[in-house]
């Protein structure tokens, strides 16, 4: 069995793994705020429920898009703050955008969608058509 010596200070070694941690919290935060919305979908009997998070925003902020059977969800925000005196100046900018793409089952009634944006979650109904309703619920029976 050999021996090897360790010349670090436990002391040194804890605050080294306590910088490591910190560096990539803050580098993970950082690649999180330009992340895409987290999106639930559900279904009951007269079609789906596509609920999207995304809090601090404005119904006027969102754009969807139906293309053939594909519904796009996407925005688009910027903002910028200019202020000036005497003694300095400061000019602070944001920018952040998302998409996100679904393909809609052929039971959606397509001319049927609607959207709507409360407390921080937009709600898309993707209604069934009405032939797409009809139970299929039957025993079969054996010959």
């Amino acid at each position: 069995m050999n021996l090897i010596r360790f010349n670090q200070h436990p002391v040194n070694l804890l605050s080294e793994l306590m910088e490591d941690f910190d560096r990539n919290l803050f580098i993970r935060n950082a690649e999180t705020r330009g992340m895409v919305p987290s999106v639930n979908i559900r279904e009951n009997e007269n079609g789906f429920i596509l609920d999207l998070a995304a809090p601090g925003m404005k119904k006027e902020d969102f754009r969807i898009k139906l293309d053939s059977n594909v519904l796009t969800i996407s925005s688009e925000q910027k903002s910028e703050n200019d202020e000036s005196n005497d003694k300095y100046t400061r000019k602070e900018f944001y920018y952040s955008a998302f998409s996100r793409s679904f393909t809609l089952p052929k039971t959606i009634d397509l001319d049927k969608i609607k959207a709507d944006y409360k407390d921080g979650i937009l709600a898309v109904s993707l209604p069934k058509r009405e032939d797409a309703k009809v139970a299929v619920n039957r025993e079969i029976a054996v010959s």
